[in-house]
This record gives C-alpha cells, structure tokens and sequence, in this order.
C-alpha cells in the first residue's frame, strides 16, 4: 500500500493473540500443546478482507509487552495496514484460548483484565478525513462495551461514508450492569449495514425468526441487514424489500470460531465489488465455511481463488 493512501477497508476493534489448543475434544487442563495466531474479530475481518485482495487497515491498540511486536509483525505480514495500531502502556495485549469441541462447541478464555488497550481507544484519536474516504468501516458490538471505545465506536459510524456494523456480542466482556440493549440499537441506528447472528440481532431487537430480526433490524436505519443462522445458512434483507436466504456450504467442521470473521472479510469484498445481495451472501457463506474446516482465525482465511473455487462448486 502506498504511504499514506486510504485504506479501501477501515476496521476498528479487537486484537490480540490467540492460543488455540491442538488437541480437539479435550478441555484445557489436559491440552498439551497450542498453535499461536493473530486474533480479535476487527483484525481477523481486516485480514480475510486482504487475503482477497483488498487494502485494510486496522484501528486498534495493544500493549507495550512482548507480543505487540508479534501483532504488528503479524499485521505486516497479512498485507493489513498497522499505522493505526497504538500503544497503551498501561494494559497488556489481549491473549485468548479456547475449547474445540466440534461441531459447534468452542469455548472462549479471554485474557482482557482489568480491561483491554483495543477498548481505550478514544475517538479524538481517530483519523477522521481518512474514515470518510475509505470505502467502507467496519466496527463491532463489542467496542461498545466500555467507554472511551463505546464513543470511539459511534464516532466512526457516524463519521464513515459506508458503514458495516458487526453486532458481536461478548457478554463476558461486558461490566455488570451495562445496557447491551440500547447500546447495540444505538450502532445500528447508524450503520448502513449490519450483520450478525440471530442471538446478537436479539440484543438489539429481540428474538423472533431471521426474517423478523431483519425487518426490525431495517426499522432502526440501515438499508441491509443480514441474520446468520449457522448450519441453517444466512438471511439478508434491504430496505428496498429484497430478502435473499442462502443456503449452508457443507464442511467437516474443526474449529468455527473464525468463520464469522472470513464471512465479515467476504461481506466486506463483496459490498465493495458491487455484486448482488444473493452473490455476496454465497460468497461470504462459502469464505466462513473453509475458515471453519481450518485451526486458526487469521491465518486460516482463504484467498480469492480459494473461495471461488467453492462457490463454482455449488454452481
């Protein structure tokens, strides 16, 4: 990327280190060994969008410990932007685990105390010429789960010429007595496309089946709303009344805790080709469904020909 150029794709959020157990349907204390990757929602979704072409930059900040030069390396070597990667000096840069249990069982062990340095980001730190002339932002629910972040993150919908909110939705990573509700309404008031699955639409609308979600979901503002429903496939809606259901891409499922993310990458190629709704979904089903069979997150993601392969495929 040229110095200084606008990144096609803007994301804002989570990063950190993930050690991810390399024996599957055993519980942490009797795993013996971990494979070490680059993790958190905003940067895996930065990574996917790159691994297909496009340019990404990420906002976001770690710790001033030594896995930080490990993230910016890693960044580096994925093709994504790191100028907006800071420092804090006083919190540490996030590391999670998990559990595999296939084909749908991963439990999370986020290592985010007393906070993370991604949620301390400010919104009087961010580059705003630059969110409005990139071709699309993308940030996600849980940047709205503690303040400076929460403000940082409606900032950056507000300011973004095109803008794709995540509606991840961490709990665990919530303080107790904080209003998941209003706040998660709150970004998608301001997106211009949200995504999610139907357990994080219910945080800002309720629970109902995918096709009520969305139509609540295009109630509150955004022209596209797309519901996830797993191994029952994806459903997205415009304001326009288009409704596209997609089916699943059939896979052998190792761990499925970053296909969400090569989804968002693929969702965020595709709004940017200019392709169809029904095109898009089946592209992103098709980018989650590899991402799934795989180990890791980001270094899971698949290229360009990878994901068309599949999606010729199903032709």
């Amino acid at each position: 990327m040229t110095a200084g150029a606008v990144p096609e794709i803007i994301t804002i959020g989570r990063i950190g280190v993930d050690l991810y157990p390399e024996q599957i349907g055993v519980p942490l204390a009797d795993v013996t060994s971990f494979a070490k990757g680059l993790g958190g929602t905003a940067t895996n979704v930065a990574v996917a969008a790159a691994r297909l072409g496009r340019r990404t930059a990420v906002i976001t900040k770690v710790g001033d410990d030594a896995f930080a030069p490990y993230v910016r390396q890693a960044l580096e070597g994925f093709g994504v932007d790191a100028r907006w990667v800071g420092t804090d000096p006083s919190l540490q840069t996030p590391v999670t685990f998990c559990e595999i249990f296939p084909p749908d069982d991963f439990p999370l062990l986020f290592y985010r105390n007393p906070t993370a340095p991604d949620l301390s980001i400010e919104a009087a730190e961010l580059d705003r010429p630059a969110l409005q002339q990139a071709g699309l932002v993308w940030t996600t629910g849980t940047g709205l789960s503690r303040e400076p972040s929460r403000e940082a993150v409606l900032t950056a919908l507000e300011t973004a010429a095109f803008a794709v909110h995540d509606m991840d939705d961490r709990p665990m990573l919530w303080p107790d007595g904080e209003h998941h509700e209003h706040w998660a309404a709150e970004a998608v008031k301001r997106a211009d496309v949200v995504v999610g699955n139907q357990s994080e639409a219910a945080v800002a609308v309720g629970p109902g089946s995918p096709r009520e979600q969305a139509e609540r979901l295009l109630a509150l503002g955004p022209r596209t709303a797309i519901v996830k429903q797993g191994p029952k496939g994806v459903l997205g809606a415009t304001a326009d009344g288009e409704v596209v259901e997609v089916a699943p891409v059939p896979v052998d499922v190792v761990c499925g805790l970053g296909a969400g993310d090569a989804f968002g990458g693929a969702l965020c190629h595709g709004l940017l080709s200019g392709w169809p709704l029904e095109r898009t979904l089946r592209f992103a089903n098709a980018a989650g469904a590899i991402v799934a069979s795989r180990l890791l997150c980001a270094d899971a993601m698949p290229t360009l020909e990878e994901v068309e392969c599949i999606c010729t495929s199903k032709v």
